[in-house]
């Protein structure tokens, strides 16, 4: 154990360096709340997506990453902001017109359109704490709703209306002239309506904890702010609520780094210490635009999970969380096989070596054997050359290639090649275009044929890779063009697998057959 500690003291894996300015905070003495708390924030105005899933598993990451560095327990909590107004009616949920008579409530007071809940926030709220509960998450769940109303934040907001002026002053410079005539702190809401009213207060009294507004008929209402009668504007929110609940951690996307110095002196004011934070880059689609849940562009949770394991967008989410990355379906093969790559790795590293491999993140340090015999690259490109419509045909070529692998007891191998069928389905097929070889290429092809045909060596990648390289290696410079040319010409790709394991796996003489094909312009012919 201590020389994983010692290890994890100087490892450059970013959860460790986040963890290290964690403990940094208490050198001189313990937390005197008796943990260390990590907070991840949800908005519940619509169903979690893969950022939710994002922000949870890389504040674990380095939540596990600080319990190997101190003994200090931990928490992470999970919060919602569920007494949030409802502000629009969202597009992809029923009974839009009766939610439309519900606007400016707060999301726990909207009535459940789906009748499942006891209220939309509700609704969202279980959706959420279900789709943590599928991946494993440790974690807390605390509602806005409930953080209010039973009191929790009743110190809090009474130090929000004595410290009033001070609070206005940091939210004061950050708007723009027209909003800072109307501007406060707190919303009301209202007791009639239920409405979250944002309107100018005419009084905030430091003595009593009350504000005095009128409402949008020019009624004049005074209410305390304690038991929920007022929530805080999102920003002030923030700094709240890192405040009331002492949060050590959180992590946010890089749309909120610009108001991070506001959250930090808004929390100071209100007694709290500033949490550490962690600002991360936005995932972008094939086109380099945003992701966004309104416009559906990128990948899904759901959608990715269809061609993939959890590990390996786990993966995916571990690398370069500060650079702003392409989340689309051609990232997920890569994503697969490197997780693979890295498994293997991890059996033969060094403590150093292991701590800085994202594996140990994604299993907390109890990492698994990988029992992927062919790479998903592979078995996409069997998929496309076969034909694959079920993981049956595919399992017919592992096993001739592995003959110790079977389904029971490489489960990992089972489900990939499930994945590589559905993938290939879905975005290779639609997409292939095979063309007919040049002179040059026709007699390297030829040329593989012939050595395959008299081939009597051992079936394995090394030994054929060696001859692929030998047909291309006279007549092609540079040697890319021919493998270039075995992928357009023979599995209609722009780029495919190494190809002496790729002939291993398909078999010598389905390859025979493939390049026949090829050579007689029948591949050509069926697209």
């Amino acid at each position: 154990m201590s020389e994983i500690r010692d290890a994890a003291m100087t490892s450059k894996a970013w959860p460790f360096e986040e963890a290290r300015r964690v403990l940094k905070r208490y050198a001189k003495a313990p937390p005197e709340k008796g943990y260390v708390l990590f907070s991840t924030g949800y908005g519940p105005s619509g169903l979690p997506h893969i950022g939710t899933f994002g922000e949870v598993l890389r504040t674990t990451m380095v939540r596990r990453a600080f319990e190997q560095i101190s003994d200090i327990p931990t928490k992470l909590i999970c919060f919602s902001d569920d007494l949030d107004g409802m502000r629009k009616v969202p597009g992809n949920v029923p009974q839009q017109d009766m939610l439309a008579e519900h606007m400016h409530k707060p999301l726990t007071d909207v009535p459940d359109p789906f009748g499942t809940h006891e209220s939309f926030g509700h609704h969202n709220n279980a959706m959420l704490r279900r789709f943590l509960d599928t991946f494993g998450f440790e974690y807390e769940f605390y509602s806005a709703r409930e953080f209010y109303r039973s009191g929790q934040f009743d110190d809090v907001l009474r130090r929000a209306a004595e410290r009033y002026d001070d609070v206005m002053k940091v939210m004061l410079k950050s708007l723009r002239e027209e909003r800072q005539q109307t501007y406060s702190i707190f919303l009301p809401i209202h007791p009639e309506t239920g409405r979250v009213l944002y309107v100018p207060m005419k009084n905030v009294d430091a003595v009593n904890h009350t504000v005095t507004f009128d409402d949008e008929d020019g009624r004049e209402w005074t209410l305390p702010v304690t038991g929920g009668n007022v929530k805080l504007q999102w920003k002030p929110d923030f700094g709240a609520r890192w405040a009331a609940l002492g949060v050590d951690f959180e992590m946010y996307g890089k749309e909120h780094a610009t108001n991070t110095a506001i959250y930090d002196r808004i929390c100071e004011i209100l007694g709290g210490k500033k949490p550490e934070h962690f600002s991360y880059e936005l995932f972008l689609d094939d086109k380099g635009q945003k992701i966004s849940k309104s416009s559906g562009n990128g990948i899904s949770i759901d959608e990715w999970l269809s061609y993939a394991s959890t590990e390996s967008l786990s993966y995916f989410m571990f690398q370069k969380p500060k650079t702003a990355k392409r989340m689309y379906f051609d990232v997920i093969p890569k994503a697969v096989d490197e997780y693979h790559q890295q498994l293997r790795a991890y059996v033969g590293q060094d403590v150093v070596q292991r701590l800085n491999n994202p594996v140990w993140h994604i299993h907390s340090g109890d990492v698994p054997t990988s029992n992927m015999v062919v790479p998903f690259s592979m078995l996409l490109n069997l998929a496309s050359v076969s034909a694959a419509e079920d993981k049956s045909q595919l399992w017919g070529f592992i096993q001739r290639y592995a003959p110790e692998t079977n389904a029971e007891n490489n489960p990992d191998m089972d489900a990939a090649a499930g994945f590589a069928v559905r993938y290939y389905n879905d975005f290779v097929k639609p997409g292939k275009v095979y063309r007919l070889a040049t002179d040059q290429e026709r007699e390297a092809l030829q040329d593989l044929r012939d050595q395959l045909a008299a081939w009597d060596g051992p079936v394995d990648d090394e030994a054929l890779q060696s001859v692929v390289y030998a047909c291309g290696r006279e007549r092609f410079d540079p040697l890319r063009a021919w493998f270039t040319a075995l992928y357009e010409v023979l599995l209609g790709a722009s780029q495919g697998p190494r190809f002496g394991g790729f002939i291993a796996l398909y078999g010598v003489q389905e390859t025979i057959a493939l390049i026949d094909a090829a050579l007689a312009g029948e591949l050509v012919k069926d697209t």
